[in-house]
């Protein structure tokens, strides 16, 4: 989807006569994609015909302060005047759950709309979006100290098996690298069973506009950012928050760039593997954040 596609003065009539429930617009789809690009467009083709649009990201790992590099976070020039939300909410030493990200951007977008403006939320964790859209995103479940000790002892492989066993659906969506939401999804699915299905809040009315490209073309881009976020410091960045007191088992957490990065601090990894294992686990990303988009 590009700017071009999209009928601005249709989206501005809309917005204008959305009168029973606010307009939400939701840009959502894989990383790379270009969704970024296509928001601040549309933001500003909007500005032009009396519309502001305010733009509040819905990125797991851009939510975390210092994580510039590593989650490929917009840049204040990239930004062009566009006032961005959820972004550097939160301490990377500590996990920031669904539940916080859904209190705070519902507050944020609340705000937005009662200024008459037009909230834009965009981005490619599918969790966070539905969270907003749809109802409880997760049920209410206790931790379990003890068997979190257990499950820990685990690689993220064992996890995911584990999971796949208990509950098939969450573990087409998951990141399998991320060992805190695996360990939390086995947690949820022990304590319940499966994760129950999202239901709909229709607390806005919501147009979705999904961003995506041809599997080349997405490769491409994929590979070119990996290549120009590594050149400009990337790792540097990992080895700064690092010093800054962020664990290393806190960075594997974190999935990704993070996880890749850690391997590297810990010498389990050159940087030539590094770029070609990173790029493999960013495409296995994509097909699942697809598969996300394309059930919901």
């Amino acid at each position: 989807m590009k700017k071009s596609q999209i009928d601005l003065e249709v989206l501005a009539q809309r917005f204008a006569s959305s009168n029973k429930k606010p307009l939400l617009l939701v840009i959502s789809g894989p990383t790379s994609s270009g969704k970024t690009d296509v928001s601040i467009s549309i933001a500003k083709g909007l500005k032009k015909k009396g519309v502001i649009a305010e733009i509040v990201s819905a990125d797991s790992r851009q939510i975390y302060k210092g994580l510039d590099l590593l989650s490929g976070k917009v840049t204040k020039k990239e930004m062009s005047g566009t006032t961005h939300y959820m972004l550097d909410v939160a301490n990377p030493k500590r996990k920031y759950s669904v539940a916080e990200y859904q209190k705070q951007a519902k507050k944020i977008i609340s705000q937005i709309i009662k200024k008459g403006h037009l909230p834009i939320l965009v981005g490619g964790t599918g969790f966070y979006i539905d969270s907003i859209t749809k109802g409880i995103v997760l049920p209410e479940v206790k931790p379990d100290t003890k068997l979190r000790k257990d499950l820990d002892k685990l690689s993220t492989n064992q996890l995911f098996s584990i999971l796949k066993k208990l509950d098939s659906e969450r573990a087409k969506n998951i990141d399998k690298h991320n060992k805190v939401r695996l360990i939390r999804s086995i947690e949820i699915a022990k304590s319940i069973g499966k994760v129950p299905k999202l239901k709909e809040v229709h607390s806005y009315e919501v147009v979705d506009i999904y961003v995506d490209l041809p599997d080349s073309q997405l490769q491409k881009r994929i590979k070119t950012r990996i290549e120009k976020r590594l050149k400009s410091g990337m790792l540097e960045e990992a080895q700064r928050l690092v010093k800054s007191g962020v664990s290393l088992r806190r960075m594997h957490e974190l999935g990704l760039e993070c996880h890749f990065a850690a391997l590297y601090i810990e010498d389990n990894i050159s940087k030539k593997d590094l770029k070609e294992e990173l790029y493999k686990a960013t495409w296995q990303y994509v097909k699942r954040q697809r598969t996300w988009f394309k059930k919901f």
